[in-house]
């Protein structure tokens, strides 16, 4: 996270209006009574690596949403750990989605992010958020910061620059090994059909 930006974890998400201190725990778990539903991908200017994403349709999967810009150290520090993530849990469920938010007027420029690209040999998708539509409705101020959403569609964590990458990664394991929605109804709904 840039040096201007460092705060505790719980005063990040009280100061972005995500939630209270209080519903986040150190690890960055968001209390489920909290958890809210990840707002859809807004006026994208252009998806790199894949076709247009929306939220609504990846339920049932695991998504990572992973705020970012091309020139920012922290994020350049925090990307082999999102490249990582998607190499092992791409076929398990994940979908990671790069939101590429400048910083600076040249890095609107889709030529300069698709060279950034294959420069840094990302291949998961990246949504082009030149007009911040979506930074602003996650509610979010930092790079890099990530939101990991559930299969129902809430986000359940969230981490603001640098580190904390053996919790993420737990948490993604943890919401990979959780049900589909309606899977549990439909385990139900066979066994009593079968059972009869």
């Amino acid at each position: 996270m840039r040096s201007d930006l460092l705060i505790g974890i719980g005063s990040v998400a009280a100061a972005v209006g995500i939630l209270s201190a209080a519903a986040i725990s150190t690890e960055g778990d968001v209390v489920t009574s909290a958890a809210r539903m990840a707002p859809e991908f807004q006026n994208i200017d252009t998806w790199l690596n894949s076709e247009p994403l929306k939220l609504n349709e990846l339920r049932s999967k695991v998504v990572l949403v992973d705020f970012w810009t091309y020139t920012c150290i922290n994020c350049l520090n925090h990307l082999p750990y999102v490249k990582e993530w998607n190499q092992k849990y791409k076929d398990k469920g994940l979908v990671v989605v790069g939101v590429h938010t400048p910083e600076f007027a040249y890095e609107k420029s889709t030529k300069n992010v698709m060279e950034a690209i294959k420069r840094l040999q990302i291949e998961h998708p990246v949504a082009q958020d030149n007009s911040y539509s979506t930074w602003k409705a996650f509610n979010n101020h930092y790079w890099p910061a990530v939101y990991l959403i559930d299969k129902q569609g809430k986000i359940v964590y969230s981490h603001f620059g640098e580190g904390s990458y053996g919790a993420t990664e737990k948490k993604i394991q943890a919401l990979l090994a959780e049900p589909s929605p309606g899977a549990t109804a439909g385990a139900t709904a066979a066994a009593t059909a079968g059972g009869g």
